[in-house]
Order: C-alpha cells, then structure tokens, then sequence
C-alpha cells in the first residue's frame, strides 16, 4: 500500500529548515573569520618567517639574509618548504577545530 506525501520525512520540515538555515549562517561567520586570522611560522630556527591567512594566502615571508648562499640554494628551498607546508598544516589544523566547534558531533550524512 502506498503511503502518503511524507512518509518518513521530519513531522516539522519548516523547523528542519531553519536550523539548517541557521547552520549556514554560522558556518559562513566562522569562515568569514577565519579568514581574518593570521598564522606565523618559523623555519630553520626562525632563519625563515612565513605569515598565512585563514584563507590559505601567504601574506608575508622573511628571510634572514644570512641563510642565504649562493653556493647552497637548496638548502633555502627545503627551508621554504618545510615552513610553507608548516603554515598550511596549521591553517587547515584552525579552520578543521573552529568548523568541528561549530558541530561536534560532525555533519549529518557525512558532508564534511
């Protein structure tokens, strides 16, 4: 037999949507202010200081001139590098922990 319009749908849809409405806004604010935060790492002892935004831009990188040598540019690349991949780990580290306050206990139907 078959059933009627919303079987198995919640009893309260217009609800459902405004939480859902609701989790949106929330997780553009928090994403509007990650965006905002500013990360600083340090390589090689602090030879290398890379400056990254919350939204994964590279806003500022310092290097001390004494690391630089002609004669070893690799060694200014690897250091490069490390502190890049570095600001990016703890940028996506930011964005995952302020994303996971926002629904601990993760998103229904595992979009995220």
């Amino acid at each position: 037999m078959a059933r009627g319009f919303g079987g198995g749908m919640p009893p309260n849809m217009n609800q459902l949507m405004k939480q859902a409405q609701k989790m949106q806004k929330q997780m553009e604010e928090a994403q509007a202010a990650l965006a905002e935060k500013e990360i600083e790492v340090t390589a090689g002892g602090g030879v290398i200081t890379i400056t990254i935004t919350g939204k994964k831009e590279i806003k500022d990188i310092k290097i001390d001139p004494e690391v630089v040598d002609p004669e070893d540019v690799e060694m200014l690349q690897d250091l490069l590098t490390s502190a890049i991949n570095e600001a990016l780990r703890q940028v996506e580290e930011m964005s995952n922990a302020e994303m996971g306050r926002l629904m601990p206990g993760g998103m229904p139907g595992g979009l995220f």
